[in-house]
């Protein structure tokens, strides 16, 4: 097995956004359904120029699938499956070679040929299963298309076919480990590919004490994969088929290297050109390369969600809000609402970043963009924390 999975791995930056800035054209221009353009792309000539258009939320994606079903509308193209996600939202699957880029993570952990794996994430409606099966077949792995559940039957499977890997969520590869010791079988499963939970680091220790080598990848139903951990580990190496942008949840305005924000990402898979694709997921761009070599941006990894919206004095407030809250006042550099509870009533406080310093001057703004009053707090420039939160819930609901 080679070091990489392809040449694309170990580009210059310079190489890669030239051949990114030219695949993201040619992708706003497979954009285009019968009815026009989903975005107006007229002022884009390359990946700096992202910023320009507009993200695309879930939302929206939910109302464009019920008026145009079953993909609003989107331009599509190699549809082999049909995938349903809550909300509900309908993704595309194709069965062409990594159509979902997985292989390129699977040949990180080191599975390839003459490995047997045992995919263990669901095939029902949703597509994980078919993801890490198509990732399999891309490194030339053999399938064991197990699903979740019926654990002693894994375990039986696992011992009879000789299975070498394990793709699932991070915890039920334990219950399959823990049922096999139960009832004496040896099993010879050396990696571990995981998603779709949290892989908390006493798990991939026990992990390794079992002679199990496990890493995590980051993935979503309508993108594919976005980030992947290699044998290094440190930090997720973003994929070569996506463009990844972390911006201020509520806003499209990226943030600085090492600050949380959501991860928005666009597809360059001209069979579903998803654009500027808002993934509601928070986490933050780390500075450097991977020690591996591939030289891709990495990831910090999921940080939790963006979609902060919270219920204060009996009303919505919405990331997007605050984002206008920003926008619509020149004063304000940054801003954070904060909800608190005090004698049994809830408390709003706006916490703004200003050189200003009479809170009275964004009475006005506050009132008129969060439809209600609150305690205005004006703080130092750079004081507010860089941790993704422009909406922080302090009450206590024990």
């Amino acid at each position: 097995m080679t070091n990489y999975f392809d040449k694309l791995e170990t580009r210059s930056a310079d190489e890669r956004a030239t051949q990114q800035s030219a695949a993201l054209m040619e992708q706003l221009a497979c954009a285009t359904s019968a009815d026009g353009n989903y975005l107006d792309a007229s002022g884009v000539a390359g990946i700096d120029d992202l910023v320009k258009l507009p993200v695309l939320r879930k939302s929206e994606l939910v109302k464009w699938q019920a008026e145009k079903p079953p993909f609003g509308g989107i331009n599509t193209s190699n549809v082999a499956h049909i995938f349903q996600s809550p909300g509900p939202i309908y993704e595309p699957g194709g069965i062409t070679h990594d159509w979902w880029r997985i292989g390129r993570f699977l040949h990180a952990l080191g599975i390839g040929k003459g490995d047997i794996v045992q995919n263990c994430f669901g095939y029902h409606l949703t597509p994980a299963g078919s993801i890490f099966e198509n990732g399999a077949r891309a490194v030339g792995a053999t399938v064991l298309p197990a699903g979740t559940g019926q654990t002693e039957l894994q375990v039986r499977a696992a011992k009879d076919v000789g299975s070498t890997a394990y793709a699932g969520t991070p915890d039920y590869l334990k219950v399959i480990l823990d049922k096999a010791d139960e009832i004496g079988t040896t099993l010879n499963i050396t990696k571990a590919a995981v998603g779709g939970g949290a892989l908390f680091p006493s798990l991939r220790a026990e992990y390794a004490d079992r002679g199990i080598l496990c890493l995590q990848n980051y993935a979503t139903a309508d993108v594919g994969n976005v980030a992947y951990e290699s044998q290094a580990q440190e930090g997720m190496i973003v994929d070569e088929g996506i463009i990844l942008e972390v911006v201020t949840p509520g806003t499209g305005i990226p943030v600085e290297p090492g600050e949380v924000g959501e991860v928005i990402v666009t597809s360059l898979n001209p069979d579903y050109p998803l654009i500027r694709f808002a993934t509601g997921d928070l986490s933050a761009v780390m500075t450097g390369t991977s020690p591996c070599g591939r030289t891709n941006m990495r990831i910090k990894g999921w940080m939790g969600r963006a979609d902060q919206t919270t219920k204060i004095k009996g009303m919505f407030v919405r990331p997007e809000q605050v984002a206008d809250l920003v926008a619509s006042h020149e004063g304000i550099a940054r801003a954070r609402v904060v909800a608190s509870r005090e004698d049994e009533k809830d408390v709003l406080t706006v916490q703004i970043e200003t050189t200003a310093n009479d809170a009275a001057g964004f009475e006005t703004v506050i009132q008129s963009t969060l439809k209600m009053k609150g305690t205005i707090e004006l703080v130092d420039l750079g004081a507010l924390p860089r941790d993704g939160l422009v909406i922080e819930d302090q009450r206590s609901y024990d």
